[in-house]
């Protein structure tokens, strides 16, 4: 994984991985999201995919790579406070019966993916979405620096 810019969190599996890249592709060829991975909110979760739209939607994806990926993280409604849309995203061969038929739900490998079930849109509210843009757009330049110059901060 040497080849990986500065800005790929290693915590993530090679699946997991996977799967962000196929859901990434989707967001960006499909709906004409920009996507960030790994985006600190304010409650001090860590969205594993965030898409803005292009008239400032916002959707969380929550990337869950196995059968006990899911079953021992209950954290996933805490992301909807920060969202229009919250999706999961998974590999092929999970099975998709698994995840709550309330919530969006993305298949994906590393070439692409596909929306199998749309989420319902909740709206942000006003203030909020405001906060998580600035923190994107900080983000967002943060990283682009960190490529340009891996020096220290």
């Amino acid at each position: 994984m040497s080849d990986l810019p500065p800005i790929v969190d290693l915590r993530q599996s090679a699946t997991a991985l996977r799967i962000q890249r196929g859901a990434m592709r989707l967001l960006r060829e499909t709906y004409d999201m920009a996507c960030y991975s790994e985006v600190p909110l304010a409650n001090g979760r860590r969205a594993d995919l965030v898409g803005i739209g292009p008239k400032g939607s916002i959707w969380i994806v929550e990337i869950k790579s196995s059968l006990t990926d899911f079953q021992v993280d209950r954290k996933w409604p805490e992301y909807k406070d920060f969202c229009d849309r919250f999706f999961f995203a998974k590999p092929p061969e999970l099975d998709p019966n698994i995840f709550p038929d309330s919530e969006g739900l993305i298949v994906a490998d590393g070439h692409d993916g596909a929306v199998l079930r749309d989420a319902a849109e909740q709206p942000l509210q006003a203030s909020r979405r405001k906060a998580l843009m600035l923190k994107l757009a900080r983000l967002g330049a943060d990283r682009l620096h960190t490529l340009m110059d891996p020096g220290p901060k």
